[in-house]
């Protein structure tokens, strides 16, 4: 078994973009949480209220001999609008906002590449924040796999996962669990 590599994104919603990356072979785990702000331990209710700086992200364990990070980078770029500032659809605010956390140079690199590959599929200027590491807070219990439980019955996620996991299937086929 090769060695996991993380990748941290922020693309809206938690709960939409870990339904998108629990569907990816190779992903080992995906856990939704809060980075970027400067409140220590945040509640979901804090990072709600768009007082403390964080973004609502998924960090990605991966097998990089499986997936690549430039693949998972294409993934998300795909799955979210990242041409809007601070929002994705109807949830608007800094804790939505688009968002990269590069753990080293070479991620720095690769999301920088991955901006570039996917800028021509975008009508509007991509906006994606590429942003420092910082203390990464996993989201409480209740926030973690979502969409297999609670979000089934969620009209807002009814509404919004499965035209990503419509796209992700369509785009990225040979990457997705069947």
């Amino acid at each position: 078994m090769s060695e996991q590599a993380t990748a941290i994104l922020a693309g809206g919603c938690f709960w939409c973009t870990e339904a998108v990356f629990r569907d990816v072979i190779g992903v080992s785990n995906v856990e939704s949480g809060y980075i970027g702000g400067w409140q220590e331990n945040p509640t979901y209710k804090q990072v709600c209220s768009g007082t403390t700086g964080h973004a609502e992200a998924i960090r990605v364990t991966f097998d990089p001999d499986v997936v690549g990070l430039g693949q998972i980078l294409d993934m998300f770029f795909a799955t979210h609008d990242p041409t809007q500032l601070n929002r994705q659809g109807n949830d608007v605010g800094t804790q939505y906002r688009s968002a990269v956390f590069p753990l080293d140079d070479a991620q720095q690199m690769e999301v920088e590449a991955a901006i570039a590959r996917a800028q021509p599929a975008w009508p509007q200027p991509i906006v994606t924040k590429i942003e420092p590491v910082s203390t990464w807070y996993p989201a409480e219990d209740y926030h973690q796999e979502y969409w297999d439980g609670e979000g089934q019955r969620n009209p807002y996620c009814l509404a919004v996962i499965p035209p990503k996991l419509m796209k992700l299937r369509k785009s990225f086929a040979d990457k997705v669990r069947s």
